[in-house]
């Protein structure tokens, strides 16, 4: 593990690490998903799921395979999710997992967005959530600082921001071998403070701030924030 400044193919590299280690990091988020439900279970507590004549509007960055977290998104029938991923193995992994999932047909409520979160485009204004759980954190972080603020525009008004951050500030961390021999990997942060601090300068209120930790697992700052 080491501390560098950010590769130039920072973003090449991270589709080839999730390319390579896609079933191996299932397998490890998928074994223990309770941190993420329960703050997408608090998130979907403060949307009007109850109106089915609806329709919610919701980005997630980073879907993975699409288990746990897309998979009960669409288990509300009035959710619509775009759900963005850089990895291409991923992609294809939730494509099968969602659409075998559900015995209706949800492709007219699922639309994947394959690619780096940092170049995404969405009408203002057009979102009722965004969700980033552990992947923000692969943005360097003046590409963190941006895009947070291009989801305060996306958001709806009373619209509502649920990711997590690295609770320590860090500048950028590379493992070699995370997980796996081809699981080359890169972190950074603000940290607790800082993060905060830029999501009111963007203009999004924070509702939830709490510190979370998994097993063998580093620190995780968890935000709900609301524009």
């Amino acid at each position: 593990m080491s501390s560098l400044s950010v590769p130039e193919d920072l973003k090449a590299r991270l589709k080839a690490s999730y390319d390579a280690i896609a079933p191996k990091y299932n397998e490890w988020a998928i074994a223990d998903p309770a941190l993420r439900l329960k703050y997408l279970d608090r998130l979907l507590a403060l949307l009007p799921l109850s109106d089915q004549s609806q329709k919610l509007h919701i980005l997630e960055l980073g879907c993975g395979c699409g288990i746990p977290v897309t998979q009960k998104l669409l288990s509300h029938p009035n959710v619509v999710v775009t759900a963005n991923d850089l990895s291409s193995v991923q992609i294809s992994l939730a494509k099968g997992n969602l659409r075998q999932d559900h015995s209706e047909d949800v492709s007219n409520r699922l639309i994947f967005e394959e690619g780096d979160m940092a170049v995404l485009s969405f009408r203002d204004g057009s979102l009722d959530a965004v969700i980033g759980l552990y992947s923000i954190i692969h943005l360097p972080r003046a590409e963190q600082a941006e895009l947070l603020g291009k989801i305060a525009g996306w958001l709806k008004p009373g619209g509502y921001l649920l990711a997590n951050f690295g609770e320590e500030e860090l500048e950028s961390f590379v493992m070699d071998s995370w997980l796996d021999d081809k699981g080359w990997m890169f972190w950074s942060g603000w940290g607790r403070e800082s993060t905060i601090e830029l999501l009111r300068q963007v203009g999004l209120r924070v509702v939830v701030e709490e510190v979370g930790r998994e097993i063998g697992d580093a620190a995780f700052l968890w935000v709900i924030a609301k524009r």
